[in-house]
């Protein structure tokens, strides 16, 4: 499992990567889309709409099951990534390479895990 030491991760198994002071990318993690299995679809959220921290803001569709993704922090939808509407998959190759949404108006980026941290909350979970 990959867990690139550069980004920050919340304990549903986003990736945040801090793009500017206010700003900054999601995705999911290396163990998420493992977890998940093949990636079939994606549900981008709206340009716009309000992020909220913890709560649910789009969801992945694998073989397996729907999955919500969380937001990590609050702020708001800047862009999605529309190349993963076609290319789900590109999810599972690059799970790092392939943000699913920009964040602006980023209130703060406290309680995000470093990847040290992230990593323990795996290897409880696996147990």
């Amino acid at each position: 499992m990959k867990t690139p030491l550069e980004l920050k991760y919340s304990k549903s198994h986003e990736w945040v990567k801090i793009t500017g002071e206010h700003e900054c990318e999601v995705g999911i993690t290396d163990y998420a889309q493992d977890s998940l299995g093949d990636l079939v679809f994606v549900n981008l959220p709206e340009i716009d709409a309000d992020a909220v921290k913890d709560e649910a803001i789009c969801d992945v569709e694998s073989v397996k099951a729907v999955s919500d993704i969380f937001s990590p922090v609050s702020g708001k939808v800047a862009e999605v990534n529309e190349e993963l509407l076609d290319a789900p998959e590109k999810i599972n190759e690059d799970p790092y390479g392939a943000w699913l949404f920009r964040l602006t108006d980023v209130e703060d980026f406290e309680g995000l895990l470093s990847a040290e941290e992230y990593e323990k909350v795996v290897e409880e979970e696996a147990h």
